[in-house]
């Protein structure tokens, strides 16, 4: 694979905003739009302008305030749609429509109630009046895992035919595994006149939680824009995460030599924007910037992190701008990770008081799920007293602490 760029479409405020609990105010899109920016995607779906008054003027002020991507709205493949879009777009420096049309024959028959042949005249149609308002146009043959490749083949032509440049084609539904979604990306390139022309793009969904993993494989298979939320947000059970994709491509450079154009030490504050934003977070496990993410309790593990972070943690917590690891004490944790804590208390204790305090120590944590640093204060201290701590070990430091 050439060393190339990957290009970052964000959706957080389009698909991210769909999910149940994820709405924002246009003030709040406005903010993360910014700070978006910032991070350096490529491209903002600012959201769907035909949808309300609302998204259209969300995607308006957006497009007049923020610099740097494309702002993009989706559009259905339909004439009032795309207007719409296009008045919400005017004010950008540089503007897109995304036009998505079902492709797949399940949803050609019950949901558009259209044939094929009708679908490849509304996707032409749709293109060419999108290319007279915008700058570029973007196609979503919607459902493309559940449509058979020979029809994905000739809608896409057709797409690319009247004057799409970006060629997306979406796990709408989170149905693909990665060796059959890169599959049909590499059918397309070898297919369809003119794919060596635009670009791919992959959209997944996390319903099989495969959403990463599927991106990932379309990038290996020569899609070089990916389509992705902030924290995975949106659709049932989410879009392919940004920030484990991004980590993925800089963790794995060996296997992915691709650039992008985001700044990495952003990624955790931007997770946390968006979390105050729609007042709920990723899960503790979440990869990347989930609150357990860079945290040990183990005690081997934090022995092997005290020692050298990379025994353990495959990316610094700085590179993706966590403020730094974690020890979590608890009845797992050892001695290592006691004695690294209570140093940090200002306690400097010799091996046989550290001894005493660690027997006291696993004690504790049994009886309680959390350690506090107060509760190891307070551990040293009553030992202290008891004169169970009698080495000279102990700093100066503990004299002044208690």
């Amino acid at each position: 694979m050439a060393n190339d760029r990957v290009h970052f479409f964000d959706t957080t405020l389009r698909d991210g905003e769909q999910s149940p609990g994820c709405s924002m105010t246009q003030h709040e899109k406005l903010q993360m739009a910014h700070s978006l920016a910032d991070l350096g995607v490529d491209v903002l779906e600012a959201g769907f302008a035909i949808s309300s008054d609302g998204d259209f003027a969300s995607i308006e002020a957006v497009a007049q305030d923020v610099r740097g991507p494309v702002i993009a709205s989706l559009a259905r493949a339909k004439r009032e749609d795309i207007e719409r879009a296009g008045e919400a777009l005017k004010k950008a420096r540089r503007s897109r429509i995304h036009i998505f049309l079902a492709s797949s024959d399940i949803h050609l028959e019950y949901k558009l109630r259209i044939s094929r042949e009708q679908a490849l005249e509304h996707a032409a149609k749709a293109v060419s009046l999108a290319k007279s308002v915008v700058d570029e146009v973007e196609f979503s043959p919607e459902d493309s895992t559940r449509t058979s490749h020979e029809f994905l083949c000739e809608i896409v032509g057709v797409a690319i035919e009247a004057g799409a440049t970006i060629i997306n084609l979406p796990d709408t539904v989170g149905y693909a595994i990665p060796t059959g979604y890169a599959e049909m990306f590499r059918v397309i390139r070898e297919r369809v006149p003119g794919a060596d022309k635009v670009v791919l793009s992959a959209h997944t969904h996390n319903d099989l939680g495969l959403a990463v993993a599927n991106a990932l494989a379309a990038i290996d298979a020569g899609a070089r824009q990916v389509e992705c939320t902030i924290n995975g947000i949106g659709e049932r059970a989410g879009n392919a995460a940004l920030e484990e994709i991004a980590a993925a491509l800089m963790v794995r450079a060996d296997h992915f030599p691709v650039e992008s154009g985001l700044k990495m030490e952003k990624l955790y504050s931007m997770s946390q924007q968006l979390a105050k934003t729609i007042s709920f977070g990723p899960s503790p496990n979440k990869a990347v910037v989930g609150s357990n993410a860079f945290a040990h309790e183990a005690g081997i593990h934090q022995h092997g992190v005290l020692s050298n972070p990379l025994t353990y943690e495959i990316m610094t917590p700085a590179s993706v701008g966590v403020p730094t690891n974690r020890m979590v004490l608890g009845k797992h944790s050892g001695r290592h990770a006691l004695r690294s804590r209570l140093i940090a208390l200002g306690y400097d204790l010799g091996p046989a008081d550290l001894d005493i305090a660690y027997r006291a120590f696993t004690e504790l944590a049994d009886r309680k799920k959390a350690i506090y640093d107060l509760d190891l204060i307070n551990l040293v201290a009553h030992h202290q007293r008891n004169e169970d701590l009698i080495g000279d070990g102990i700093t100066e430091t503990v004299a002044r602490t208690n």
